[in-house]
C-alpha cells in the first residue's frame, strides 16, 4: 500500500517539474527600456531554434542573448546598434527581416523575375497560336490558287 503512495508522489513530482524551472527575472531601469527590450527580443531569432524568436525560446543561448540585449540597452545603445551587434555575430539568420544587400537581392527579386519570364513565354505562345488560328493571308491564298490551277 505504501508503494502506491510513493508511486503517486513520484508521478505528481514529475508533472510539477516544468513549473519548478527557473524563471528569468529582469530588472528594468525604466518603462521605455522595458518596451524596447520586449520589441527587440520579439524581432530577433534564436540562433539555435528553428523559427523561434528570442522571447519564445528556452535555449541557453537565447537566455544569454536576452541578457545581452538588456545590457546593451542599459548601456544606451539604440535598437539599430543592438541589431547590428547581433548581426555581426550571428549573420542574417538572427534577423527575421534580412537586410537588403547585394547577397540577398536575388532572394528577394528572384521569384518576381521568374514570374515575369513565365508570363512573357506564356504571352508569346498565345500570340503565335492566335496568328496560326487567323488562317491564310490574301497573298498566301493567291499563291495557293496559282499552285492549284497548274
Amino acid at each position: 500500500m505504501s508503494s502506491r503512495w510513493v508511486l503517486a508522489g513520484c508521478f505528481l513530482w514529475i508533472l510539477s517539474a516544468p513549473s519548478l524551472a527557473a524563471i528569468e527575472a529582469q530588472a528594468f531601469p525604466d518603462e521605455t527600456i522595458k518596451a524596447r527590450y520586449y520589441d527587440l527580443i520579439a524581432t530577433l531569432r534564436c540562433p539555435q531554434c528553428l523559427n523561434t524568436n528570442l522571447a519564445g525560446s528556452d535555449a541557453m543561448i537565447a537566455q544569454n542573448l536576452r541578457a545581452t540585449v538588456l545590457r546593451l540597452l542599459i548601456e544606451g545603445k539604440s535598437d539599430a546598434e543592438v541589431e547590428q551587434f547581433m548581426f555581426e555575430r550571428y549573420g542574417d539568420f538572427i534577423l527575421y527581416e534580412p537586410r537588403w544587400t547585394a547577397r540577398t537581392w536575388l532572394l528577394w527579386l528572384g521569384p518576381l523575375g521568374l514570374a515575369l519570364i513565365g508570363l512573357s513565354v506564356w504571352w508569346s505562345m498565345g500570340a503565335s497560336s492566335r496568328k496560326a488560328r487567323q488562317g491564310l493571308t490574301e497573298a498566301d491564298r493567291a499563291s495557293l490558287k496559282r499552285l492549284m490551277d497548274r
